[in-house]
C-alpha cells in the first residue's frame, strides 16, 4: 500500500500495464464493460417486464361515481365505491389513474362542462384524502361528452352524471 491508502503495483507491473493500454489492449477492460453494461439492461427489462405485469393487473379495476342533478357532492355510494377502488389498489402504488368526469344535459354546455370538473376534482379529493397523490391523478371534466346513455329519459341521465376512475 501506498500513501492515502492506496495500492501500489510493482514498477514492472505498472510499466506492463501501461504498454499494453498503450498499445490498445483494452478488450479485458471492454469485455467487463459489455458485462456490466448486459447486466444493467438485463435488469432494467425484468424491472419493465414487472411494471407491465403490475399495470396489468391494476388495471382490472374501475370505479364509476354517480351524481344527483346539479351535484358535485360524493354521496355515500360514492365514498363506499371509492374507499374499494383505494383498497384494491393498495398493492400498486405506482399505478396513476384518469379522473374523468361527465354531466347530463340538463343545463346549459358550459355549466355541465364546470359541473363536470367539479365532480372530478371532488373525486380527486377524496382520493387525496385516502393517501393517493395528486401527482398520480390526470383530472378532466368533459362536460356532456361521452355519454354512457341516452339524456331522453330521466335512468340515462342519471348514467352520464357520473365521474370515471381508472387505472391510467
Amino acid at each position: 500500500m501506498g500513501r492515502e491508502g492506496q495500492m501500489r503495483l510493482p514498477a514492472a507491473q505498472a510499466l506492463g500495464l501501461a504498454l499494453l493500454i498503450a498499445q490498445g489492449c483494452s478488450s479485458g477492460y471492454n469485455r467487463a464493460y459489455e458485462r456490466e453494461t448486459q447486466k444493467l439492461q438485463t435488469q432494467a427489462q425484468a424491472q419493465d417486464a414487472k411494471d407491465k405485469a403490475e399495470y396489468a393487473k391494476a388495471s382490472r379495476y374501475a370505479a364509476v361515481i354517480y351524481f344527483d342533478t346539479g351535484s358535485s357532492v360524493v354521496g355515500k355510494d360514492g365514498e363506499r365505491e371509492l374507499q374499494w377502488f383505494v383498497d384494491q389498489m393498495q398493492p400498486y402504488p405506482k399505478a396513476n389513474f384518469l379522473v374523468q368526469g361527465f354531466a347530463d344535459t340538463t343545463g346549459s354546455e358550459n355549466k355541465n362542462k364546470t359541473l363536470s370538473e367539479d365532480r372530478a376534482n371532488a373525486v380527486a379529493a377524496f382520493l387525496g384524502s385516502k393517501g393517493i397523490d395528486a401527482s398520480r391523478m390526470q383530472v378532466t371534466g368533459f362536460g356532456t361528452d361521452s355519454p354512457a346513455a341516452a339524456n331522453t329519459t330521466p335512468k340515462g341521465r342519471n348514467r352520464n352524471r357520473r365521474v370515471e376512475v381508472t387505472v391510467r
